[in-house]
């Protein structure tokens, strides 16, 4: 299943581990993705902390966990190519894994239909 926040993260959930990554939207919005910094593994994240950096070449973003938890892995293949985000936010371009510490967070996130319609009225 996937979640989305109000600041353009998503999660991909199975069982206690989520992926999670910035919308299409996001990155559509950034314009091309020149650098990005994940956060390393094993760091203890609490929902809503800055966990990872984005930076285009209009502006710097922070990307925020939507859940807290503690980090399996960042993407290591963003380090050489940052535009994976560009190409394929939904995908290939996640920044980190995270092991769920509190499953009841994702009830407080949107699913697919209400992002949609969040992103319509912007």
């Amino acid at each position: 299943m996937r979640y989305f926040t109000e600041d353009h993260e998503w999660i991909d959930v199975d069982g206690a581990i989520g992926t999670v990554g910035i919308t299409d939207y996001a990155q559509s919005q950034l314009g091309d993705i020149v650098f990005v910094d994940v956060p390393a593994e094993g760091r203890q994240l609490s929902k809503g902390d800055e966990a990872a950096v984005v930076e285009s070449v209009k502006a710097a973003s922070d990307v925020y966990t939507p859940v807290s938890g503690t980090v399996l892995e960042g993407n290591a293949a963003l380090a050489d190519q940052p535009d994976l985000v560009n190409s394929d936010a939904d995908g290939e371009g996640w920044f980190f894994r995270i092991t769920l510490s509190d499953e009841s967070e994702l009830e407080e996130l949107m699913d697919e239909g209400a992002y949609e319609a969040f992103v319509a009225k912007l």
